[in-house]
């Protein structure tokens, strides 16, 4: 029987020809998507309670200090509600609790989608590595997104 031929091959050089896979090759796999599927089972058990702890009945979460204190929503108001709609599906209702950290999810799930490509296949973990000038422009946006949904003319991105 060839190698090429059993359902436990993986391409091998150039040669066209598929070389068997061992078992510590198989292992070695399992380790290596073990912590990115670790990360996607803590993220996955956050929006399952989320979505089954409704954040909009009173109660459930603490109400958030900024706004508790001053009636200033923050860059994250709305977080909860937003991650509450996204587990059920509806993507306006999250865009409209809070539209940043619904662009964060889907940054999250790029990111979680490229580190198990590149663990199943043996390639390094992804690093984001942002420059100083990076952040400070997160920040901005950050800072702006909370501002303006702050003023009546973006009471649209309040929550």
């Amino acid at each position: 029987m060839d190698a090429s031929s059993t359902p436990d091959a993986v391409p091998g050089p150039p040669t066209g020809h598929a070389v068997p896979v061992v078992p510590a090759e198989r292992a070695s796999r399992a380790r290596r998507l073990a912590a990115p599927a670790l990360y996607l089972a803590a993220a996955g058990a956050a929006f399952t309670y989320v979505g089954t702890v409704d954040p909009n009945e009173p109660g459930h979460y603490p109400v958030c200090p900024l706004l508790r204190l001053t009636g200033i929503l923050c860059p994250g108001c709305g977080g909860l509600r937003s991650a509450h709609a996204f587990a059920h599906g509806d993507l306006a209702a999250a865009f409209g609790s809070n539209a940043l950290a619904v662009v964060g999810y889907f940054v999250f799930a790029g990111f979680m989608a490229l580190w198990l490509v590149r663990a199943f296949r043996g390639g390094p973990v992804p690093r984001i590595v942002l420059r100083p000038a990076h952040w400070w422009a997160v920040g901005a946006v950050a800072l702006v997104f909370a501002v303006v949904r702050n003023l009546s003319f973006g009471s649209a991105l309040a929550p």
